[in-house]
Parts: structure tokens; C-alpha cells; sequence
């Protein structure tokens, strides 16, 4: 699943719950002994005794697969489960599942009504049972089940229990069920909700009228409310489905159709039967619809489905799909899985979009692009989403996590696949160095101390939806880069279509990856990847310069100042000088200590002046920051200068620079002069970072230094103006792709800092768009930057410009360009257009997904009003957005403060408001306000600020 842009381990509540759970089943569970299946509880031991942890693993059984046949090649089958006994409530409050009962296959009728929003349907599922019990126990959630038609091998339930907080359904019968395979059917309704999960409606216009649209967003833990169902990844089970709708519909499954009968107005679609797979990659879509299509050279049909009259937008993702297919087959070694691919465009859509086996789902703007109407960056941006959820058919689908604590291996793998494959597709887009945004991404998440592991502990299924971040896909897919430049590209390939051979068609955990990557390389890739994974943090290198050796020192980096306890093995590469030599080893301790004179000849004299440096991440291949003593620094920055490090080096090292001002290791003042040091950059990738730098540092001097933050935005814009001016508003024929991409980037940053002659121009150029829509001189490049400098101005009395951009809005049918609009709405001064804004949310003016557009809008100057508006209004948003979203209204409004007066007044209000499905996004954006008011305390302490920002200024 393709996350949208953005947004702990477990407290010792939840522990001392498990060890609670742990305790019971020891008194409840006859027959608790045998081996252990695995880690119990999503992979780590968590202190309490082995033998308890031992019958958890049993009880649960997770490495076991649900099918003998599918079992994958080396693992020995696991033991049988224990026989339970007890009562339905004995199933509560368990993080899994039991195992005693597994499901083979699912027979799906289901029949939704697109008038009424609802659906009806049936279930015949073959489950094997494997251990004497006389209960089912299984997922439903926002399903009537109707109880009377409930039978297992003709036997009906002698009790039928819903545990709601649970989302289980517990069958109680009468005697002890017959071991060995059985039919449990039963009968259920539901609605077509308007969450965006589970079985859902979207809406769309078609001819004028609006129409409903049925889909349906399983992951991580929603099919249960399409179908009871045993609802975890390992679960792996065969899907025949056949769909009832009206005739005249579009009915898309995960499987071709097999065959279609049509009675009066309703049309029956049976599906050919699918391999094994999990539930949370079972698909519908039922609409009306058109698409084109294409074929991969292996003979794949492969479709883009859209609304009607926008399928000629999809010709640019239907050319990527079928490269991605082509290229993942071979790298992977093994076929695409499936007979056909469809990628559909959904009007209402929660996230970017989704994997399902054959029938991939998206939002449109993440599928969709229109010559007229879409942005250049648009065009990347569907590249790398339609590869990523491509990547997903193999790593995922095909190959499936056992638990979602091992989520990593689905989002990481194909967040660094999908760069592999657009690199391989579009070279000339340098797709690896703009990589290091998702590994900045990474870095600044997890170097807070309510970060988590890459895998992460999920206790309940409510936890799951928080871990889809940036340390699930950001950290995971840099992690993987890293290990692949130690490997080298061609063993990690070949290990790696290994490993898809290996588990195709079953469920792997972590352990499982390392062990096929260590056989096949030699290397130590269990005892080194363990550190990255099952622990949160990475380090800091200190590397200090005595004399002709480099002394290196690791310590976990947080951005609170702090140091954490973590030690990692990290794969260390150094140059000196030069990019021809370098030493690459493994820190496997606290500290090192390298004679440089070993690496190149340019070290063996220190007194070369620009000759002279050392950089130790060499292109930023490594997922750790780097400080180095002044000596160091001051040779790096002139090597800066001089123009002789890479553009990944010179992104890295103002990261680094950027986080350590932030823990208060180096001074703003510092960062300020490196900051200079970039005058007169040209690349994309350099610029877009120093860009994102330049606004952190506006926005933190508003309230560090008030008195200065005139001086700090107009050398800000000193730094990003000359490019600026040389790019020009207007694009140029031939330009490159890059160069595109830049100038929106750089015009935004302008508009955002003030620089009257950008914003000016600005308003010139929307003024003569309002007015006539085909003008060339606002192409959708610039539209952003236009728009927001139109919002400057507007003010309740003066609201022409507002009212212009509402109109764009409401006569635009492109998600693009109404999502332009959104995100500008509340980038004013006067906090009544701010409420106003803000007040639509509440509205049926725009989609519920578009929320978030909305909230990217807000900004330091009316952030009070802001906070007031959600305080007043929270819970008529949580009723409207539910669990999904809350987390993003949190995030974006809680993280424009910067004291910790304002955090306790957060925390005070959502003491009472507190939901496991934003309890992590709360603590984070808490501990982000914590990290600012620390820095701004180091900032109004450095004397030689303002004097610096003067001289910089001054300088030519």
C-alpha cells in the first residue's frame, strides 16, 4: 500500500497485559508442550519466562502455514495446536487468532444494493480442523450475521458471540468438533460505508447525476467487514467469489471472470478461483467504468480502469505497469503470479494506494495523468507508485509477511523496488539521489524517542494502521539500500529471487530473508541487520581527526539532545580526498580507530588546504548521521565549495547539519554559514533539500528569534533567488524533467518567505488565470505558487481572490488541480478566512480523503486559531473521519507549536480523547514540540547570530 506523504514500542501497560494473557493460558490450555513455532506476540521475547512464551507461540502457532501443501521448502511442520475448552470469553483480548481451526477456502456470493448502500451475501468456507474443540473462532466486524443460518458440517452453534472490541466471532458448539476438514457457512449483511474501509462506497458523476461507486480497502484488517473471516496475513487461503450487481456495471475481482449469467436486471460474475492469498488482498470494484489496456511481452493482459471519459489518462501508468511486470519477472526469477492486471482509479480513496492481487486500487491522482492539468512532478510520482504497488505481486502477495510486525517486508521492499525500477525506466529522472528524501524521511521519525522498530510489536489489531510510516517504508527501503551496497547489486539480486522461490505462495518473517541472503552471500547479514531492525534508532559516527588516524565513535542519535543506549553494526565507507579509493568496513563495536594514510594518497598530507577531506557515508548509502570535529567540518565545507563532492555527499551532509542544530550539537549559526556554502547550486536534489532546511529554520525563528527572522528569510531568499530567477516563471522548450520539477520548489519557497517580487508576480499571473483558464502563463507547474501568493492578500473585507480559487475548485473534475486549491485555502492572514477554510471540512463541498489537504495549508501566523477550531470542534470530526484520520488533524495542527507550555495544554486535552489508532502520532507530535522549544532555547543563547546573519547578508 502506497501511503499518502506526511506523518514506540509498546508501554509497560501492554507488556504487563501480555504477561497477563501469558499466565491465564498456562492455567487454561491442557497439553501446552512441545517446540516452539516462533517468537511469540509479532517476533520479539518480551522478559517473561521461556516456558510461558513457549505456549503463547503454541497457542498462536504463527510460523504454521494454513495450507501442508504450500509449506515452504526447509521448515519443519509445526506441532499441533492444544485442545481448548472454556467459554467464548476466553478469546478475548488476544493479539491473535488461535490456530486450531484454519481456512482453506472461501466460496464468496455477495450482492451489493448501490441505491440502498448496502450488501448481502454468503459464505461457504472449507476449515480444517486440527485439534480437538468444540469452538470457531474467527473475524467480523460491522456485520449482521445471521445466526440461524450458521452451520458446520450441518451442525449448528449451540452459541454465537460477538466480542465487538475484539472484532471476533466466536462459535460455540455443543461437543467437540471432528477433526479434519469441514464447510462452515453462514449467511450476512452489511453497509456500504462511508470510512473508506472494508466495503465501501465511493461517489462519482457520470451524465450529471452522482452515482455510487462499490469498493472495498481490506488492508491491514478490514476484509472482516466484507466477510467473516479469519483476517491475518498468515491465514492464506483460496477465494472463488461471484458477485450479483445490476446489469450494465462494471464488476472487477482479484481473478478473471469465468463466466456471467444475466437475469432480469441483476447480472451474475463468477470469478476464476485464486491461489492461496490473504484476506487483506481480496478486491471488488463495481461502477461504471471504461479502460484501456496493453500487454506485457509474457502475454499478461494489463488494464487501467477509470471513470467514464478519463481513461485516456491512464496511458502513461499503463506503460509503466507493464515495464514494471516485465522488469520484476526477471529480477525476481519467477513469472507475475496472476493471468491478468487491472489498475483502477477511485474517486474516494484513504490512502495512495493498494496492492490487492490483480486488481490494484488507487486514488487518481496517483494513477491518473492528464497532459493539460497534471504537473511534471505528477508524472514521478505515478511512476513510483504504480512500481511500488507492482513490487507488492511479488514482495507481498506472492510472499507474504507472517504478522504485521513484519509489515517492513512488504512496504520497505517495495518502496526501494519501486526506485529500482523507475531509475531502470526513466534514468535521466536521477531517481536514486531524489531516494534520499524517503531516507531524510526515515531519519528524522526515528531519531525521536517514540519512534519504533522496523519491526514492530502489534498487539492488537487496532495498532496496526500507525506502523504505516516512515519507518515501515522510509527506514525499511534505506536499510535495504545499505545492505544491498554491502552484498554488492548482483548477490543481493540473486539472493533475493531466491528467497521469492523459497516462500512463493506461504508467509516469511524477517528471520527467513536473512537466512537465504546469508547462505547465498556468506556474509554476516543476520548478526548486522538484526541491529537495524529489531531495535529503533540508528547512530551518530563522531569521527575526530589525531594526527594520522581517524577515531571513530557510534551513539544512538536523538533529536532531544539526548543519547540512547542503542549499538548497531554499521557498514562504514570513508573517503579521503577523492572518490577513486575508499575503505569500506563494518564498526562492530563502540568505537574505531583508522589510519587514513591506508586509504588514499591526498591524506597522507593534511596541508593540501582544498586538497584535504574526509567523508564518511560515502553517496549516503549508510542509514546513520555523521558529526565531525571543526578541523573536519571546515575541510568538508571548503571541499563544498570547490565543487568536489557528489550530490548525494552535498545532501548529506546538510541533513546532518540540520538534525545536530536541532539537538543543539551545533550551533544554528553554524548551519547558517554551511547553509551559504550552497550559493549558486543548480541540482534538483540539492536544492530541494536546501530548500526544506531554509523553511525549517524560517519557521523556527518566528518564535526563537522574532527580532531577526526579517533578516534570516531575506538571506534565505539571498540563497534560493539566483536559480529562481535563472528557471523564470515560464518553462522552456526542451527544458529537463528536473528543471520542471525545481521551479515550483523554488517559487513556493519564495512565495513562503516573503519575497515580495515572486509573490507580486504571482498575483499578476493568477489574476490573468481566473480570466481566462488556457493562458500559458500559468501552466499547472506554477499554479501552487500563484495560488498561495494570492492567498496573501486576501482578508475578509478582500476576498476576491478566495472566492476565485473556490470557483477553480468547484469546476474542476481533476483530483490534481482540486487538491491544489485545498492545500492553499488556509495559507492566509486573517484567521476568519482560516475558520472559514477550515469550517469546510464539515462540509459535503470535497472528499473526506482530502482532509489533508485541507490541514497542509496552515501555517505559524494563525496556528491559535487553528488549535481553537479543533478543540471546539473534535468530536464532529472524529464522528465524520473516524479512527483513520484523527491522527493527521492531531499532526499537522499540534507540530506548528513550539513550547512546552502548549504541549502540556495538548496533552490535558486528549488525556480523555486517548484511541490506539493515534496514540503513537499523539506522542510523537508531542515530543516534536519538546525538541523545538529545546532548540529554540540553544538558538537565543548563541551570541554571534545575529552578527553572522549580517555578514552573510553582506557578503556578495
Amino acid at each position: 500500500m502506497q501511503r499518502l506523504p506526511t506523518a514506540t514500542t509498546a508501554g509497560a501497560g501492554i507488556v504487563a497485559t501480555a504477561l497477563l494473557v501469558a499466565l491465564l493460558l498456562v492455567s487454561v490450555l491442557p497439553g501446552a508442550s512441545g517446540g516452539d513455532a516462533g517468537p511469540p506476540l509479532g517476533g520479539r521475547k518480551m522478559g517473561f519466562a521461556g516456558e510461558t512464551a513457549g505456549v503463547l507461540a503454541r497457542y498462536f502457532n504463527k510460523g504454521a502455514n494454513v495450507e501442508a501443501a504450500a509449506a515452504p521448502p526447509g521448515r519443519a511442520p509445526a506441532p499441533p495446536p492444544p485442545a481448548v475448552a472454556g467459554t467464548p470469553a476466553q478469546f478475548r483480548g488476544q493479539p491473535l487468532l488461535p490456530r486450531f481451526a484454519t481456512p482453506r477456502r472461501y466460496d464468496l456470493r455477495i450482492r451489493p444494493d448501490l441505491v440502498a448502500c448496502t450488501f448481502s451475501g454468503t459464505a461457504a468456507v472449507a476449515v480444517a480442523v486440527s485439534a480437538p474443540t468444540r469452538f470457531l473462532v474467527l473475524n467480523a466486524a460491522d456485520l449482521s450475521v445471521d445466526s440461524a443460518s450458521i452451520r458446520f458440517r450441518d451442525l449448528a452453534p449451540k452459541e454465537v458471540v460477538f466480542f465487538d472490541d475484539d472484532e471476533i466471532l466466536v462459535l460455540g458448539f455443543s461437543k467437540d468438533l471432528p477433526l479434519g476438514e469441514g464447510v462452515l457457512s453462514m449467511k450476512f449483511n452489511g453497509t456500504l460505508n462511508d470510512q473508506m474501509r472494508g466495503f465501501y462506497r465511493s461517489k462519482y458523476q457520470y451524465k450529471g447525476k452522482m452515482k455510487n461507486m462499490a469498493v472495498t480497502q481490506f488492508e491491514s484488517v478490514d476484509a472482516r467487514r466484507c466477510f467473516p473471516c479469519w483476517d491475518e496475513p498468515a491465514f492464506k487461503a483460496r477465494f472463488k467469489l461471484t458477485l450479483e450487481v445490476p446489469v450494465g456495471m462494471v464488476a472487477l475481482s482479484n481473478m478473471p471472470i469465468a463466466n456471467q449469467t444475466v437475469a432480469g436486471p441483476i447480472k451474475t460474475v463468477r470469478y476464476v478461483e485464486s491461489p492461496l492469498m490473504s484476506t487483506y488482498l481480496v478486491a471488488i470494484v463495481v461502477g461504471l467504468l471504461e479502460y484501456i489496456e496493453g500487454v506485457t511481452p509474457e502475454g499478461t493482459k494489463v488494464r487501467v480502469y477509470t471513470q467514464v471519459g478519463k481513461s485516456n489518462q491512464g496511458k502513461f501508468a499503463l506503460d509503466v505497469g507493464i515495464k514494471s511486470l516485465h522488469l520484476y519477472k526477471d529480477y525476481f526469477g519467477t513469472p507475475y503470479p496472476l493471468p491478468k492486471l487491472d489498475m483502477v482509479a477511485i474517486p474516494d480513496f484513504a490512502a495512495g494506494a493498494m496492492e490487492n492481487y490483480g486488481l490494484v486500487t488507487f486514488r487518481e491522482v496517483a494513477l491518473l495523468f492528464d497532459e493539460e492539468s497534471s504537473a511534471e512532478s505528477s508524472k514521478q510520482s505515478i511512476a513510483i507508485t504504480v512500481a511500488h504497488e507492482l513490487a507488492h505481486q511479488w514482495f507481498g502477495n506472492l510472499v507474504t509477511m507472517e504478522w504485521w510486525t513484519h509489515l517492513w517486508l512488504n512496504e520497505g521492499f517495495a518502496t526501494w523496488m519501486s526506485n529500482l525500477a523507475v531509475d531502470s525506466f526513466f534514468p535521466q529522472w536521477n531517481i536514486w539521489t531524489q531516494f534520499l528524501d524517503d531516507t531524510t524521511a526515515g531519519l528524522k521519525l526515528d531519531s525521536l524517542a517514540e519512534s519504533h522498530p522496523i519491526e514492530v510489536e502489534i498487539h492488537h489489531a487496532s495498532e496496526v494502521d500507525e506502523i504505516f510510516d516512515a519507518i515501515s517504508y522510509d527506514k525499511g527501503a534505506s536499510v535495504i539500500r545499505m545492505l544491498q551496497n554491502y552484498l554488492g547489486a548482483e548477490r543481493f539480486q540473486k539472493a533475493l529471487a531466491s528467497y521469492i522461490r523459497k516462500f512463493a505462495y506461504s508467509n516469511a518473517k524477517t528471520e527467513d530473508l536473512w537466512a537465504v541472503l546469508e547462505e547465498k552471500s556468506g556474509e554476516p547479514v543476520k548478526n548486522m541487520m538484526t541491529t537495524w531492525t529489531k531495535q529503533q534508532g540508528y547512530p551518530v559516527i563522531n569521527a575526530k581527526l589525531q594526527g594520522n588516524y581517524l577515531e571513530l565513535e557510534q551513539a544512538q542519535f536523538l533529536l532531544d539532545g539526548s543519547s540512547g543506549p542503542g549499538m548497531w553494526i554499521v557498514p562504514i565507507t570513508v573517503g579521503c580526498g577523492s572518490y577513486y579509493t575508499q575503505k569500506k568496513f563494518l564498526l562492530k563495536g563502540k568505537s574505531h580507530r583508522l589510519d587514513i594514510r591506508d586509504i588514499a594518497s591526498q591524506c597522507g598530507n593534511q596541508e593540501k588546504g582544498g586538497d584535504f577531506w574526509i567523508k564518511l557515508n560515502i553517496n549516503q548509502t549508510g542509514f546513520y548521521r555523521v558529526q565531525y570535529d571543526d578541523k573536519l567540518a571546515a575541510a568538508l565545507e571548503n571541499a563544498l565549495q570547490a565543487k568536489k563532492l557528489s550530490v548525494m555527499d552535498k545532501i548529506g551532509i546538510v541533513e546532518d547539519s540540520l538534525a545536530l542544530s536541532i539537538a543543539c550539537k551545533q550551533t544554528l549559526t553554524s548551519l547558517l554559514r554551511l547553509l551559504y556554502a550552497y550559493r549558486g547550486e543548480a541540482d534538483y536534489s540539492v536544492l530541494s533539500h536546501i530548500n526544506t532546511v531554509s523553511l525549517s529554520i524560517a519557521k523556527i525563528s518566528v518564535d526563537a528569534t522574532p527580532g531577526l527572522v526579517g533578516d534570516i528569510k531575506q538571506l534565505l531568499i539571498k540563497l534560493l533567488l539566483p536559480p529562481a530567477v535563472k528557471l523564470g516563471w515560464d518553462p522552456k522548450d526542451g527544458e529537463s524533467h528536473l528543471d520542471s520539477l525545481l521551479r515550483p520548489v523554488l517559487l513556493v519557497a519564495l512565495v513562503k518567505l516573503g519575497h515580495d517580487k515572486t509573490i507580486n508576480e504571482g498575483v499578476r499571473r493568477f489574476s490573468i488565470f481566473v480570466h481566462d483558464r488556457n493562458t500559458s502563463l500559468l501552466p499547472p507547474d506554477t499554479r501552487k505558487a500563484a495560488y498561495l501568493a494570492a492567498m496573501q492578500n486576501v482578508t475578509t473585507s478582500y476576498r476576491s481572490a478566495y472566492n476565485d480559487l473556490l470557483k477553480v475548485y468547484t469546476v474542476s473534475d481533476e483530483a490534481e488541480e482540486r487538491g491544489r486549491v485545498l492545500s492553499t485555502l488556509c495559507y492566509c492572514k486573517d484567521k476568519n478566512i482560516v475558520l472559514e477554510s477550515l469550517n469546510l471540512l464539515f462540509t459535503n463541498e470535497f472528499r473526506k480523503q482530502d482532509a489533508y489537504y485541507v490541514l497542509q495549508g496552515l501555517s505559524m501566523e494563525t496556528r491559535d486559531t487553528a488549535w481553537v477550531w479543533l478543540k471546539g470542534n473534535w468530536d464532529l470530526m472524529a464522528k465524520k473521519y473516524g479512527d483513520t484520520q484523527e491522527g493527521s488533524f492531531i499532526r499537522y495542527v499540534t507540530t506548528l507549536f513550539t513550547s512546552n507550555e502548549k504541549a502540556a495544554e495538548f496533552s490535558r486535552f486528549f488525556a480523555t480523547r486517548k484511541k490506539p489508532e493515534f496514540q503513537r502520532t499523539l506522542k510523537q507530535s508531542l515530543e516534536n514540540i519538546w525538541i523545538s522549544a529545546r532548540w529554540i532555547q540553544g538558538i537565543k543563547s548563541e551570541p554571534r547570530l545575529a552578527q553572522t546573519v549580517q555578514e552573510l547578508l553582506r557578503r556578495p
